[in-house]
């Protein structure tokens, strides 16, 4: 079972910026690929970004790109996700996920309990 711990989300207003960390542990980690995904009320789940964890090359969601930004470090089994020129549509309760990636698509097998983004206007 891998664990995963989010935190960094918050209130903002329109135009700033947030960092998530997202923390992996567990003895069934190993190095699985990890993204992030948003629910915001009333819609369905979404994808944000993915990041493969061995080669570091990522993918993002249109609506993020040129905005956010996944990364990774290794030695602390940690994940980020910057989040630059936020906008209220950006709210949500932001997960993480770890998994495995087929066909450039992350596939969860685990879930963070998320964590709450706010963005004022």
């Amino acid at each position: 079972q891998v664990q995963l711990v989010e935190s960094g989300g918050g209130l903002v207003q329109a135009g700033g910026s947030l960092r998530l960390s997202c923390a992996a542990s567990g003895r069934t980690f190993s190095g699985d690929d990890m993204g992030w995904f948003r629910q915001a009320p009333g819609k369905e789940r979404e994808f944000v970004a993915s990041i493969i964890w061995n080669e570091g090359s990522a993918r993002y969601a249109e609506s993020v790109k040129g905005r956010f930004t996944i990364s990774r470090d290794k030695a602390e089994n940690t994940v980020y996700l910057q989040m630059n020129s936020l906008k209220p549509d950006d709210t949500a309760v932001y997960y993480c996920a770890a998994g495995l990636t087929l066909s450039s698509v992350l596939l969860p097998r685990s879930w963070g309990q998320g964590t709450q983004v706010t963005v004022s206007s």
